[in-house]
């Protein structure tokens, strides 16, 4: 037997035992990334003007998944392995969050959480208010709204519990939504609005068509923390489009 045949079985095992390691080690990898979707981190790119100006259509943001347990949406695919929600706490009034909409599931919505539970909310003359106290407000002039340039909007800053402030958008008087009755809150349900409040689709109007409605504890994902990148127009593999991403918004907090 030549010293050639003698090798090639060996060479054969040498490879197969590199192919299991390498397939080990995607494993290993796929998993890790799995644990940390499901259980800690997600991302998400904000798909419309809604929340402006915190959050702008094309930010990636990052939303952290323990802040409020887990729930059947926390899994890809939204599996019913269970029902209700397991561990951590509810959000707090004034928190950013990433939930399922209501009336289809496989659609995600951020807004902020306004009403908790038994709250009753209405909006007068375009002033929120929360169990019968109007949600301070300060006007900060106005300004042209980054998703429609030709819009001008006053800008108005509200405070959050805690006392940290966020920055709202008024388009003026008379726009749906400014004044509405008073929603009272159901048990284990969440009240949610945009801060561009002339221009979000959110609790204010009930799950049929376009509505949001009340949202369920089952459906929130997590909390919004801060945008990772920008990119309004951009995309990774058109490289003549990385001058649309805006740097100034790396790492920026959701406030």
């Amino acid at each position: 037997m030549s010293m050639q045949e003698n090798a090639a079985p060996g060479a054969a095992r040498s490879l197969a035992a590199e192919t299991i390691e390498i397939v080990k080690t995607i494993v290993v990898a796929l998993l890790i990334a799995l644990v940390l979707r499901v259980g800690l981190f997600e991302p998400f790119t904000i798909p419309s003007d809604s929340m402006e100006p915190g959050l702008r259509t094309g930010d990636y943001v990052v939303v952290t998944k323990f802040d409020y347990g887990w729930s059947r949406y926390s899994v890809p695919l939204g599996l019913p392995l269970f029902s209700g929600r397991v561990l951590g706490e509810g959000p707090r009034r004034g928190d950013v969050v990433v939930f399922k909409l209501p009336r289809d599931t496989h659609q995600d919505y951020i807004k902020r959480v306004i009403g908790l539970p038994g709250d009753r909310v209405q909006v007068s003359a375009g002033t929120v208010s929360v169990n019968g106290k109007p949600i301070a407000q300060t006007d900060a002039g106005f300004t042209r709204d980054p998703g429609a340039p030709d819009v001008t909007v006053l800008q108005r800053i509200e405070h959050r519990p805690d006392g940290r402030p966020y920055t709202t958008f008024d388009r003026g008087p008379a726009h749906d939504g400014d004044d509405t009755e008073v929603y009272v809150v159901p048990e284990g349900h969440y009240f949610m609005m945009g801060d561009n409040r002339d221009n979000s689709l959110d609790s204010r109007w009930p799950p049929m068509a376009t509505g949001v409605g009340f949202v369920p504890a089952e459906n929130l994902v997590g909390q919004a923390r801060f945008v990772l990148l920008s990119w309004r127009g951009a995309s990774l593999w058109k490289p003549w489009t990385w001058a649309n991403i805006d740097f100034s918004r790396i790492l920026k907090p959701v406030r």
